[in-house]
């Protein structure tokens, strides 16, 4: 790991330094130029011996040039060491051609002359410590046999003036060898901070992809499950609505009853994993409007007043006269779960509903005085199947999925949800909702259409599975119709072949074997019968997929396991 690390600092160090080397070595051979000119001007040095270093420190600059060109050529996978070590080489070349010219480019007996070399010469040398101080090989390459050979000649002359220009250069070379050490090590931990924040992440990236795809494989293993259960338990819901009509004592009765509450205690249960299934799908969709929210929360209140009687617990409404922009099914959901899970949670007391403005919006609240929420599980209780204080997942408190859709539904409807609450004190959800003044009332539910016998009408059934087959035949044929069930498109048009009377209705499974799809088989007999054949589509899949391709359908859609009065409703409206 560390020779990874120490290759990939190594590397970056490299690159820095071919980004910055253009700039540098154009503006060296340019001061190498203008130097070479004003020497010669001064008449101190041949016009040959100037152009020749001059010429040289060009030269050096070019094939710098033609190095970085190379290296910008080659990618970054195949680039190796030796690109910084070439670097090197002409950096050094580069600076004991500078080191000569301060001693020897003048003659020794103009020292002036040679001191404003020795300037133009350091002040070259300190142009390394930004231009090649990521590098730190390259720079004391550049910055040393351009430094030291003027501070060797000054201590060797024997003369005041070289002895103090000595002293002057010694404190430069250090100082300025101190900053540009500093500069490389300032720039080593940037890069490997960088390299530290890249790998992080990386394993961020990393993490989160295996969550979405854990989330991905759990989606599709409760989707699985979830139909897979469906099945047998809408053939009992099938079954049991059947035997109800069945001669029998009182005795087997109550056992129906216990089963039939069975049946419907299953059905809440997926009826909320359908609810998180559709959400996660994103095929909920938020349509506001400006409405009074009295009536709706009148509403819920009487219809969870006998339970929190039932407990001796206060369920109030405070009235009021504010209106809101949100969307009333969405904001219904929100409120019945919230008031729902106060009441169940609360042991004695009351709970309270109410609304209050709050500037520009208003802030629909539910009290309660139940037992609270720590300050550690006030993000657990928005997960699924979480639940405060039931250990032994008593099934009267809740399934532990409620607050999971509250929050997944106020995220569709862009509002927040807020939790104040004191253990052993209280607790009061919140949803605040823009304000409006612009109101309509809300539509009263219409009630469910209740469907005649009519023994002249001929139901299609077609399931894959036998069990549900001969419920659909026992239920609907107590209901005084007849009955054609089949397990394929196939096995339906053989039995059809015989039969002259027109259906009514068509009831056909979503997923069949063999891969059919019952949205093209419904359509495939609806073409035979060359009208609009009324269907109705039932599944147990609850994957985002299937859900999204059954509402784009068109579809009338039942979620097995499907209750004895959501079939007849389904059935009433359409063949109305």
């Amino acid at each position: 790991m560390k020779e990874i690390k120490r290759s990939r600092l190594s590397e970056a160090q490299v690159a820095m330094l071919f980004r910055a080397v253009a700039p540098a070595v154009s503006f060296s051979a340019f001061v190498a130029v203008t130097t070479a000119g004003l020497v010669v001007w001064l008449g101190d040095t041949g016009v040959a011996r100037a152009a020749v270093w001059a010429v040289l420190v060009a030269l050096f600059a070019a094939c710098h040039l033609v190095l970085q060109a190379g290296y910008l050529r080659q990618t970054p996978s195949i680039r190796r060491g030796e690109w910084g070590a070439w670097f090197t080489l002409l950096c050094l070349a580069e600076g004991l051609s500078w080191g000569w010219a301060s001693v020897a480019l003048v003659g020794s007996e103009h020292y002036e002359l040679q001191l404003i070399l020795m300037l133009v010469c350091y002040g070259n040398a300190a142009g390394a410590i930004p231009a090649f101080g990521s590098y730190p090989p390259a720079f004391w390459a550049m910055f040393l046999p351009t430094t030291v050979p003027f501070l060797i000649l000054s201590v060797a002359d024997g003369r005041p003036i070289a002895a103090a220009a000595a002293i002057l250069a010694t404190l430069y070379v250090v100082s300025m060898g101190a900053l540009g050490l500093r500069y490389g090590q300032e720039l080593r931990t940037i890069l490997l901070a960088g390299f530290e924040k890249t790998d992080l992440a990386e394993r961020l990236e990393q993490e989160k992809a295996r969550a979405e795809a854990a989330n991905v494989a759990k989606s599709r293993f409760l989707a699985a499950a979830s139909h897979d259960l469906r099945q047998p338990v809408h053939a009992l819901s099938l079954f049991t609505a059947a035997l109800q009509r069945a001669e029998m004592g009182d005795k087997a009765r109550a056992i129906v009853g216990h089963i039939e509450g069975s049946v419907a205690a299953l059905d809440e249960l997926f009826g909320a994993l359908l609810n998180i299934s559709e959400l996660d799908a994103d095929i909920v969709a938020n349509h506001p409007q400006g409405f009074r929210v009295q009536a709706l929360l009148e509403r819920l209140v009487r219809e969870y007043a006998p339970e929190a009687t039932g407990k001796g617990l206060g369920l109030r409404l405070q009235k009021t006269s504010l209106g809101v922009e949100a969307d009333p099914v969405l904001l219904e959901r929100v409120l019945r779960n919230l008031i729902s899970n106060a009441v169940r949670h609360t042991g004695r007391g009351r709970v309270l509903v109410g609304c209050r403005r709050v500037g520009a919006a208003v802030r629909i609240e539910v009290w309660d005085t139940g037992p609270g929420i720590p300050d550690e599980l006030r993000e657990r209780i928005f997960e699924e199947f979480f639940q405060h204080g039931n250990p032994e997942r008593d099934r009267s408190k809740g399934l532990g999925l409620g607050l999971a859709i509250v929050r997944r539904l106020v995220t569709i409807m862009g509002v927040p949800l807020d939790l104040r609450s004191v253990t052993g004190r209280f607790s009061c959800f919140s949803v605040t909702l823009p304000s409006t003044a612009r109101v309509a009332a809300l539509p009263v539910p219409r009630l469910p259409w209740r469907m005649t016998r009519n023994d002249s009408q001929l139901i299609l059934v077609i399931d894959d599975e036998a069990a549900i087959q001969l419920a659909m035949r026992t239920l609907l044929g107590s209901w005084g119709y007849d009955v054609m069930a089949a397990g394929s498109e196939a096995e339906m048009r053989s039995t059809l072949a015989e039969c002259r009377q027109r259906p009514a209705l068509l009831i056909c499974d979503y997923r069949l074997r063999g891969g059919e799809d019952g949205i093209a088989v419904i359509r495939r007999l609806q073409e035979e019968y060359n009208d609009d054949l009324p269907a109705l589509l039932i599944t147990g899949d609850t994957a985002p997929e299937r859900l999204i391709e059954a509402k784009a359908s068109g579809l009338q859609l039942l979620h097995k396991p499907v209750t004895e009065g959501a079939l007849r409703d389904a059935m009433a409206r359409l063949t109305a």
